[in-house]
């Protein structure tokens, strides 16, 4: 099953669509189709978001069981690709409306290199930008890209990947697991 969005009026297959291929130091490449670079695992840019509430509770998402990768795993509030037309800013803030009905300020806090092998014989490989926001209202999900939400303790997490590590996606175990210290901390 693939997704299909509208983009400036013309539908596009979520799988066809171009990500920003990158050097090492992030520097744009060229494009390619979304799904070519994950079975390839070419090196593109990408960001996740890290959401927390004024417990210090971090949102997690279970990818909806229609994702052509990694479905019904849970992962970070939101994470995909720029646009070749977008900031990595501009495309979290797309993304999060699109995915869990919501807006919120946020802050890129770090950069990061990682790959893993997803499933599918399909490889993430990204380059990520970072960014982190404070939220507390109430999600609005696209059940197309999110089946469930829930709040955490970036401590329970921890706890939680290392337990049952094949309930989360490959990059959040990297994250918990390489970037814990940077990346569930909260920077206001």
């Amino acid at each position: 099953m693939y997704t299909e969005q509208i983009v400036n009026r013309q539908v596009v297959n979520r799988q066809e669509e171009q990500l920003i291929l990158v050097n090492k130091d992030n520097r744009a490449i060229g494009t390619a189709a979304k799904l070519r670079v994950h079975r390839e695992g070419l090196l593109h840019r990408a960001f996740s978001v890290l959401l927390f509430n004024d417990k210090g509770e971090t949102l997690l998402q279970r990818r909806a069981s229609c994702k052509y990768h990694a479905p019904n795993l849970w992962a970070n509030a939101c994470c995909s690709h720029p646009r070749l037309s977008e900031t990595p800013l501009a495309a979290a803030q797309r993304r999060l409306s699109e995915e869990l009905g919501i807006s919120c300020p946020l802050k890129e806090v770090t950069q990061l290199s990682y790959k893993a092998y997803i499933d599918n014989g399909l490889t993430e490989n990204e380059y990520v930008h970072v960014l982190q926001g404070t939220f507390t209202g109430a999600c609005d999900l696209n059940p197309e890209e999110v089946a469930a939400i829930r709040w955490i303790r970036p401590e329970t997490l921890c706890q939680e990947v290392e337990e049952n590590a094949a309930a989360y996606a490959p990059w959040l175990r990297i994250y918990v697991r390489e970037y814990f210290s940077v990346l569930f901390t909260q920077h206001t």
